[in-house]
Protein backbone atom coordinates (compact mmCIF):
# COMPACT_ATOMS: atom_id res chain seq x y z
CA UNK A 1 0.00 0.00 0.00
CA UNK A 2 2.56 2.55 0.84
CA UNK A 3 4.40 1.92 -2.11
CA UNK A 4 1.34 2.45 -4.70
CA UNK A 5 1.04 5.55 -2.80
CA UNK A 6 4.77 6.41 -3.56
CA UNK A 7 4.25 5.73 -7.52
CA UNK A 8 0.96 7.86 -7.69
CA UNK A 9 3.14 10.45 -5.49
CA UNK A 10 5.82 10.31 -8.66
CA UNK A 11 3.02 10.69 -11.24
CA UNK A 12 1.49 13.71 -10.37
CA UNK A 13 2.14 16.47 -12.28
CA UNK A 14 5.06 18.65 -10.47
CA UNK A 15 3.58 21.85 -12.13
CA UNK A 16 0.79 21.87 -9.72
CA UNK A 17 2.55 21.42 -6.80
CA UNK A 18 5.06 24.06 -7.40
CA UNK A 19 5.23 26.67 -4.23
CA UNK A 20 3.59 30.79 -5.70
CA UNK A 21 2.76 33.37 -3.96
CA UNK A 22 -0.29 33.53 -1.74
CA UNK A 23 -2.63 36.26 -2.71
CA UNK A 24 -1.20 38.57 0.07
CA UNK A 25 2.59 37.74 -0.17
CA UNK A 26 1.83 38.98 -4.27
CA UNK A 27 -0.13 42.36 -3.12
CA UNK A 28 2.95 42.96 -0.60
CA UNK A 29 5.52 42.81 -3.34
CA UNK A 30 3.88 44.27 -6.39
CA UNK A 31 0.81 45.75 -4.35
CA UNK A 32 1.90 49.96 -5.44
CA UNK A 33 2.11 51.41 -9.06
CA UNK A 34 5.80 52.16 -7.61
CA UNK A 35 6.54 48.36 -7.21
CA UNK A 36 4.97 47.42 -10.41
CA UNK A 37 7.01 49.68 -11.94
CA UNK A 38 10.18 48.62 -9.99
CA UNK A 39 9.66 45.20 -11.28
CA UNK A 40 9.07 46.13 -14.47
CA UNK A 41 12.56 47.67 -15.69
CA UNK A 42 14.26 45.44 -13.32
CA UNK A 43 12.58 42.64 -16.13
CA UNK A 44 12.85 45.25 -19.17
CA UNK A 45 16.64 46.10 -18.18
CA UNK A 46 18.34 43.52 -16.09
CA UNK A 47 21.95 45.03 -17.01
CA UNK A 48 20.03 48.82 -16.78
CA UNK A 49 18.46 50.82 -19.40
CA UNK A 50 19.70 49.99 -23.11
CA UNK A 51 18.30 52.50 -26.43
CA UNK A 52 16.54 50.82 -28.14
CA UNK A 53 17.55 52.57 -31.15
CA UNK A 54 21.33 52.35 -30.89
CA UNK A 55 22.24 49.71 -27.38
CA UNK A 56 23.89 52.67 -25.70
CA UNK A 57 23.70 52.99 -22.05
CA UNK A 58 23.77 56.47 -21.28
CA UNK A 59 20.25 58.10 -20.34
CA UNK A 60 18.37 60.42 -18.51
CA UNK A 61 15.05 60.61 -16.87
CA UNK A 62 12.64 63.30 -18.28
CA UNK A 63 9.04 63.83 -16.73
CA UNK A 64 6.06 64.62 -19.15
CA UNK A 65 3.38 64.84 -16.63
CA UNK A 66 3.32 61.83 -14.70
CA UNK A 67 4.50 59.99 -17.66
CA UNK A 68 8.82 58.55 -16.76
CA UNK A 69 10.40 58.80 -20.02
CA UNK A 70 14.07 57.38 -20.52
CA UNK A 71 15.72 59.34 -22.81
CA UNK A 72 19.52 58.09 -24.65
CA UNK A 73 22.37 60.80 -24.07
CA UNK A 74 23.58 59.81 -27.55
CA UNK A 75 20.53 59.85 -30.06
CA UNK A 76 18.02 60.89 -27.67
CA UNK A 77 15.54 58.44 -28.56
CA UNK A 78 12.92 58.50 -25.98
CA UNK A 79 11.20 55.10 -24.49
CA UNK A 80 8.96 54.50 -21.86
CA UNK A 81 8.53 51.86 -19.19
CA UNK A 82 5.90 50.33 -21.08
CA UNK A 83 6.85 50.94 -24.54
CA UNK A 84 7.16 47.62 -26.63
CA UNK A 85 5.55 45.56 -24.10
CA UNK A 86 1.99 44.23 -23.35
CA UNK A 87 1.18 47.40 -21.66
CA UNK A 88 2.00 49.91 -24.10
CA UNK A 89 -0.97 52.55 -24.75
CA UNK A 90 -2.98 51.31 -21.91
CA UNK A 91 -4.30 53.68 -19.58
CA UNK A 92 -4.57 50.96 -16.63
CA UNK A 93 -2.12 51.31 -14.21
CA UNK A 94 0.34 48.74 -13.86
CA UNK A 95 -1.29 47.32 -10.77
CA UNK A 96 -4.47 46.25 -12.72
CA UNK A 97 -2.55 44.28 -14.97
CA UNK A 98 -0.13 42.51 -12.44
CA UNK A 99 -3.39 41.39 -10.75
CA UNK A 100 -4.90 40.38 -13.56
CA UNK A 101 -1.81 38.51 -14.54
CA UNK A 102 -1.58 36.89 -11.13
CA UNK A 103 -5.44 35.66 -11.20
CA UNK A 104 -5.21 34.48 -14.53
CA UNK A 105 -2.03 32.02 -13.91
CA UNK A 106 -3.00 30.82 -10.59
CA UNK A 107 -6.36 29.83 -11.53
CA UNK A 108 -6.36 26.21 -11.99
CA UNK A 109 -8.96 26.42 -14.78
CA UNK A 110 -9.75 29.32 -16.91
CA UNK A 111 -10.79 32.46 -15.68
CA UNK A 112 -14.00 33.96 -17.25
CA UNK A 113 -13.58 37.75 -18.27
CA UNK A 114 -16.64 38.64 -15.90
CA UNK A 115 -14.75 36.50 -12.83
CA UNK A 116 -11.63 38.72 -14.01
CA UNK A 117 -13.66 41.57 -13.35
CA UNK A 118 -14.93 41.00 -10.62
CA UNK A 119 -11.87 39.76 -8.73
CA UNK A 120 -9.69 43.03 -10.21
CA UNK A 121 -12.22 45.62 -10.44
CA UNK A 122 -12.57 46.24 -14.29
CA UNK A 123 -15.59 47.33 -16.49
CA UNK A 124 -16.56 43.44 -18.04
CA UNK A 125 -15.37 44.99 -21.47
CA UNK A 126 -12.04 45.95 -20.45
CA UNK A 127 -11.47 42.45 -18.22
CA UNK A 128 -12.16 40.94 -21.80
CA UNK A 129 -9.79 42.81 -23.67
CA UNK A 130 -6.81 42.39 -21.39
CA UNK A 131 -7.39 38.87 -20.83
CA UNK A 132 -7.61 38.21 -24.78
CA UNK A 133 -4.20 40.36 -24.91
CA UNK A 134 -2.84 38.78 -22.35
CA UNK A 135 -3.43 35.33 -23.65
CA UNK A 136 -2.38 36.06 -27.47
CA UNK A 137 0.80 37.43 -26.11
CA UNK A 138 1.15 34.01 -24.16
CA UNK A 139 0.49 31.97 -27.26
CA UNK A 140 2.65 33.53 -29.53
CA UNK A 141 5.49 32.96 -26.95
CA UNK A 142 5.03 29.60 -26.28
CA UNK A 143 7.89 28.53 -29.02
CA UNK A 144 9.81 30.62 -26.79
CA UNK A 145 9.63 28.12 -23.90
CA UNK A 146 7.13 29.98 -22.61
CA UNK A 147 8.85 32.90 -21.61
CA UNK A 148 6.36 35.93 -20.89
CA UNK A 149 8.02 39.50 -22.40
CA UNK A 150 6.86 41.93 -20.11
Amino acid sequence: MLATRGAEMAAMNRVQFQSGLSLTQFMERYGTQAQCEKELEKCRWPDGFGCPMCARKGHYVVWHGKAKTFQCHACRHQSTLTSGTIFHSSKLPLTKWFQAMYFLTQSKNNVSALELMRLVGLCYRTALRLKHKALQEWGANLGNGGAFPL
